[in-house]
């Protein structure tokens, strides 16, 4: 486990090195980049690619995702869903064809985040690691985590961030076995981030202290603020995605819509393009935007994140969330210095505040932000700061919205993780391969007393009727014909009120069923009514409880 944990860790850390170096170098080359654009204004080319480079870009993007089969790039979500289902269920060709469209929409541009794919590729590439040495479902999931460790501490500089990532968002248990291997993969992440390719950290801050203690009184309040703009955030971006599926356009042409559209609006404001990298390292700069800068800047930048995500464009909302906040910190503490005469805390005081209070609500991972903020700038101080904003934020966010946006998604995808990860196992399996064919049947003309033959010769106490097809008539159980004639016929004495299920239905809807059920098994038919079989109440508890014993073991065992 620990050289696999190794291993992961280096390939995932290549992997997203190279990664975060090809986007520079497109938005350099597509004059995406603040830099580019200062060295190409003045000509007609500027105008130009601005509009053409997002619209050819959301083109190839559209294209791109006609080759997966749900028609969308694959995210964060899907990670979270095949380590919290026990399911591997991480394919490679989905995984490759969205991190080359991930990297086509943010080399060209789109206002979307670049952690979510790097999550991706790196849980993705866990799972390749895992499948090729034939490894069990838990090993496969701390490979996932390994590698979604080693992409965020690569990503950040910050690898006990990515160690605590893996475990608060992916894994969502803290098991022994799976923390040696994560934490080295993180650190070989770290190692390779600051060895081969450096890039440069996320901001910089060289000093920043809370100048008042009754300031820690306004984080809280910063917190519940930062809440809403994270609800709304969030919200507008599946507003834009209900939206879209309405338009009368193809799916492969969204994309390009939404490139034009963000293309026409950089002329004026290209602030809004890309990642934001620059614009959320001037929101913690004294002076660097007015008020009203900060505002109408926020407002776009959500607006444009909300518009590519929803079109179609992929990537992720991790980056996004992290320059809005900011933004919206910096906006909060302008705002309080303007009221207290100049007498508060620096900007880039409330602007981390802020960046971390509405990024944590988005991602579900306020201990993995708050740690970000000590590792990149190793103030104790501002980290008990961000803490303070976080914990208001989450607890609010999370009641007006739910735990995360991947959850979200999640859940309208009909993987609901708020009742906990048993509800979700259970509700990942069908009873299909429970299905037994071992249970007596009779013909619906039966008498009595065949069908008392039938449940005595299979040693059962009820027995299944069906038609000539082989259609389902109804069930018999011996309870109801003790004291029946024998020439009577058996159909009579079904009950009205049979439970009935089919292949397709889940473990958890199947004991959810025969809550209040007294007999052996009830009848499985297919979409046509025929006879499959029976599924007996025993084998639905024995599945469920080896199902509770594997996730016991994946988070508690030690070896």
């Amino acid at each position: 486990m620990v050289a696999l944990g190794v291993l992961t860790g280096l390939a995932a850390a290549l992997l997203a090195n190279a990664f975060v170096a090809a986007i520079g170098w497109l938005n350099e080359w597509l004059l995406i980049s603040p830099r580019a654009r200062m060295m190409a204004s003045g000509g007609i080319w500027l105008p130009l690619a601005t509009v053409a480079v997002p619209t050819l870009g959301g083109l190839v993007v559209g294209y791109l995702h006609r080759w997966i089969r749900e028609q969308r790039p694959h995210g964060p979500a899907e990670v979270i869903a095949a380590v919290q289902t026990r399911q591997d269920d991480l394919p490679a060709r989905p995984a490759l064809i969205s991190g080359v469209s991930s990297l086509v929409s943010l080399g060209s541009g789109a206002s979307v985040g670049q952690y979510g794919p790097l999550v991706h590729m790196g849980g993705s590439l866990g799972a390749l690691l895992a499948r090729l040495l034939r490894s069990d479902v838990t090993v496969g999931n701390i490979t996932v985590a390994c590698g979604v460790a080693s992409a965020i501490a690569t990503a950040f500089n910050a690898p006990i961030a990515g160690i605590l990532f893996a475990h608060e968002v992916i894994l969502r248990h803290f098991a022994l076995r799976a923390f040696a291997p994560v934490a080295l993969a993180a650190i070989t992440g770290y190692v390779v981030a600051n060895a081969v390719l450096a890039q440069p950290p996320l901001f910089q801050i060289e000093s920043a202290a809370v100048r008042h203690i009754w300031e820690f009184g306004l984080f809280p309040i910063l917190g519940v603020a930062s809440a809403l703009v994270a609800v709304a955030y969030m919200h507008a971006i599946l507003g834009v995605g209900r939206m879209a599926r309405r338009l009368p356009l193809p799916a492969v042409g969204r994309p390009a819509l939404a490139g034009m559209g963000l293309g026409l609006v950089a002329l004026w404001f290209p602030e809004i393009l890309g990642i934001g990298a620059q614009t959320l390292r001037f929101a913690f700069i004294e002076g660097a935007f007015a008020q009203w800068e900060l505002l109408l800047v926020l407002v776009l930048k959500l607006l444009a994140t909300a518009w590519c995500l929803g079109m179609g464009f992929s990537g992720g909302v991790f980056s996004p969330a992290l320059v809005i906040g900011s933004l919206f910190g910096a906006l909060f503490g302008s705002v309080l210095g303007m009221l207290f005469g100049g007498g508060t805390s620096e900007l880039v005081v409330f602007a981390v505040c802020g960046m971390v209070a509405v990024t944590a609500p988005v991602i579900g991972a306020p201990l993995t932000t708050v740690v970000i903020v000590f590792e990149l700038t190793g103030s104790y101080e501002l980290t008990i700061a961000a803490l303070a904003s976080v914990a208001l934020a989450n607890l609010v966010a999370s009641r007006i919205f739910g735990r995360s946006f991947f959850d979200r998604q999640l859940r309208d995808r009909d993987l609901d993780l708020s009742r906990g990860r048993s509800k979700a196992l259970l509700a990942s399996r069908t009873i299909a391969g429970l299905v037994s064919t071992h249970h007596p049947t009779a013909p619906a003309a039966a008498r009595v007393a065949d069908a008392r033959k039938a449940m005595q010769s299979g040693d059962a106490t009820s027995c299944h009727l069906v038609d000539d097809t082989g259609r389902y008539v109804g069930t018999l159980r011996l309870q109801r014909i003790l004291e029946a004639p024998d020439h009577a016929l058996a159909r009579g004495y079904c009950g009205r009120d049979e439970i009935v299920m089919n292949a397709e239905t889940t473990v958890w809807d199947a004991m959810n069923l025969l809550r209040d059920f007294v007999g052996e098994g009830v009848a499985v038919v297919d979409a046509r009514n025929r006879l499959l079989g029976t599924v007996f109440e025993s084998d639905l508890i024995r599945d469920y409880l080896d199902t509770l014993e594997d996730m016991r073991r994946e988070e508690h065992a030690t070896r």
